[in-house]
């Protein structure tokens, strides 16, 4: 996907990008590989491939869902996939990204900085701990490509604030995890609202994205340890 397709795959959308939107994303793909040379960020380095499999990709869960200026959480963020391209083209929303990996958090620092982002904290802990003091605080929690669903529905659905939202981004094992973690969903809080489906090209490049609306407050012995979490999910 170049950048002519990208601008109009969003329109379609109706989503359009101004000047600097586009500007951003282009020092965001340029930014990305510099560091990618220094650190592992992602295996995907072709631009028409960042394009298509990261910034498209992060920003198709807005064509079912509205964005304007809610708290969202990113749990996982590694090179900033969704929450980056989601600031990018609506830049209302304030952002918290959670990672584990403190050279991860490095990079978003300086990402953030040239990319002219505000409203954006980053966090760097485990989103089971940082849960402990952030239960119900979220409008919308993101995750894509972290764990299994039935250890990531632990880790997020804390985070949710009742009426709010978690949003799971999958592939091709999408369904087949959402059937493992529906009894835990539910355990959670949680209820299941949306489902797509698509393809991100000709390539049949499978998506799976997952809208799950916390109706509940979630049991306060949830989340446990990580160590529990994936020895016995829910």
């Amino acid at each position: 996907m170049n950048q002519t397709q990208f601008i109009n795959k969003l329109k379609k959308e109706n989503i359009t990008l101004n000047d600097k939107q586009l500007q951003q994303f282009e020092i965001y793909y340029q930014t990305l590989i510099e560091w990618n040379q220094k650190m592992n960020l992602t295996a995907i380095t072709d631009k028409e491939d960042v394009y298509l499999k990261h910034f498209y990709d992060s920003l198709t869960i807005s064509f079912d869902q509205h964005f304007d200026h809610q708290l969202l959480c990113d749990v996982g963020a590694g090179a900033g996939f969704p929450s980056i391209p989601l600031k990018i083209v609506y830049p209302n929303l304030k952002i918290t990204i959670i990672d584990s990996l403190q050279k991860r958090i490095i990079f978003l620092q300086h990402l953030v900085e040239v990319l002219d982002l505000k409203d954006i904290e980053l966090i760097h802990a485990r989103a089971e701990e940082y849960a402990i003091n952030h239960r119900e605080y979220f409008d919308i929690v993101t995750a894509r490509a972290v764990a299994r669903l039935n250890v990531l529905d632990e880790l997020c659905l804390p985070l949710v604030k009742v009426g709010g939202e978690f949003i799971a981004l999958k592939g091709l094992k999408g369904e087949e995890e959402l059937l493992e973690a529906e009894m835990g969903i539910e355990k959670l809080g949680g209820q299941i609202t949306m489902e797509t489906e698509f393809t991100l090209s000709d390539d049949n490049d499978y998506r799976y994205n997952l809208y799950i609306e916390k109706v509940k407050k979630t049991p306060h012995k949830y989340p446990r340890s990580y160590s529990q979490i994936k020895k016995k999910p829910l």
